[in-house]
C-alpha cells in the first residue's frame, strides 16, 4: 500500500505462572513473552512469541530482531528473510493478524482450515516429588487427557511419579514428555510401566542429538519429536525415528510454516501434535488453526497462568475455542 504509514514494533511481557512450572530442564515462575504489533495506516496486527534459551533465544534479543526487521511485509518472503524461531514467529503471526483485519476476514478461513470449536487439549502437571505430582493429578483428575513432566536424573523415580498420577487420576488418558531427560536404556526400563499405566504417548526421551536410536528400537508406545522437530526441520528424516511430530509455531517459525509441516507431515504418514510454550492466548491462538490436522492437542499454556490476557481464548472445562477477540 503505497502512502500508508507501516511500523513493526515490539515489547517485553512477563505474565506470572499459577504455580511454579518445572521440566527437566529447570523451573520458572513468570513467563515472558515478546509481542509483535505491525501497524499499517488504521489496521494492526499482533502475535505473541515465547523465546526459549534452548535454542539459544533470549527476550532482549527476540525484540531486536524484531524492531530491526527491515524486510518486506509479506509472510511467504518473510520465510526467506528470517531464520525459523521466536522472533519470526511473532511477525509471521502479526501479519496473518493484520490481513485479516484489512480483509475483514476470520484467520480460519484465510487458512483455509475449519473453524476450531470446542477443542480438547491436554493439561500440563509440573514435575516434582511423586507426592507433590499425586496432589496435582487431584486436582485435575477430571480432565480428561493429563500430561506429566518427567525425565529426572533417576528414571525409577520417573516411574514412581508416573504410577502415583495413575492412582489419584485412575480415569484420565495419559501422555509424557521427558523434555530429552533420558537415554535409549533409560527409556527402555520405562516402557513397561508405561504400558500398563496406559501411558498414550512420549514426548522428546532422549536428547535431539541423541533420536538416532530411536529409529532402530522397538516401541510399544508412540513417540513423539519435540526439540528435535525445530528450525528448518527435515520431516523425511524424522519419520523413521518417530510416529508423531509436535508443531509450535515458536519452532516452525510461525503460521506459515507450521501450516506446511503439518501437511507435510500427514503426507508422511506422521501424526500431528499441536503444541505451545507457556504463553497468553495470544499466542494459542493461531496454534489453534493447526487443530484439524492434528490427533493430539497441547494448548493449555494460558491455563497455566495466574491470569491471562483479555479478552482471551474460550477455556471451558478441558475444551478451548477460537476467539477473533484476541487475534485473527
Amino acid at each position: 500500500m503505497t502512502g500508508v504509514e507501516q511500523r513493526l514494533t515490539a515489547r517485553i511481557e512477563r505474565w506470572p505462572i499459577a504455580r511454579p512450572f518445572r521440566i527437566s530442564r529447570g523451573a520458572k515462575t513468570v513467563a515472558e513473552v515478546v509481542v509483535a504489533t505491525a501497524r499499517q495506516g488504521a489496521f494492526q496486527g499482533r502475535g505473541e512469541c515465547a523465546p526459549y534459551a534452548r535454542y539459544g533465544e533470549s527476550a532482549t534479543e527476540v525484540v531486536n530482531a524484531i524492531a530491526g526487521y527491515r524486510g518486506p511485509w509479506c509472510r511467504q518472503r518473510l520465510q526467506a528473510e528470517l531464520p525459523p524461531g521466536a522472533a519470526r514467529n511473532a511477525i509471521d503471526c502479526a501479519l496473518w493478524d493484520l490481513e485479516c483485519k484489512r480483509a475483514d476476514q476470520s484467520a480460519w478461513r484465510r487458512a483455509g482450515v475449519p473453524e476450531p470449536r470446542n477443542v480438547p487439549t491436554a493439561y500440563t502437571l509440573s514435575l516434582g516429588p511423586p507426592a507433590a505430582m499425586a496432589r496435582q493429578a487431584t486436582a485435575e483428575a477430571r480432565r480428561p487427557l493429563l500430561k506429566l513432566k518427567l525425565g529426572a536424573a533417576d528414571v525409577e523415580e520417573d516411574v514412581e511419579r508416573l504410577r502415583a498420577v495413575r492412582r489419584h487420576a485412575p480415569k484420565a488418558r495419559l501422555i509424557v514428555d521427558a523434555n530429552e531427560g533420558w537415554n535409549i536404556a533409560e527409556l527402555e526400563r520405562f516402557l513397561a510401566p508405561a504400558v500398563d499405566n496406559g501411558v498414550e504417548l512420549i514426548e522428546q526421551p532422549l536428547p535431539a542429538n541423541d533420536d538416532d536410536a530411536l529409529a532402530h528400537a522397538r516401541l510399544p508406545i508412540a513417540i513423539a519429536a519435540d526439540e528435535s522437530a525445530q528450525g528448518d526441520m527435515d520431516l523425511a528424516a524424522l519419520a523413521p525415528r518417530y510416529q508423531v511430530v509436535n508443531l509450535k509455531l515458536d519452532k516452525a517459525g510461525g503460521l506459515t510454516r507450521a501450516l506446511a509441516c503439518a501437511r507435510e507431515a500427514r503426507t508422511l504418514g506422521l501424526d500431528v501434535m499441536v503444541g505451545c510454550m507457556v504463553c497468553t492466548s495470544l499466542a494459542a491462538a493461531p496454534a489453534l488453526l493447526l487443530t484439524g490436522f492434528a490427533n493430539t492437542v497441547d494448548l493449555d499454556g494460558p491455563l497455566l497462568l495466574a491470569r491471562d490476557r483479555s479478552p482471551g481464548l474460550r477455556y471451558q472445562g478441558h475444551r478451548v475455542s477460537f476467539a477473533a477477540a484476541v487475534w485473527g
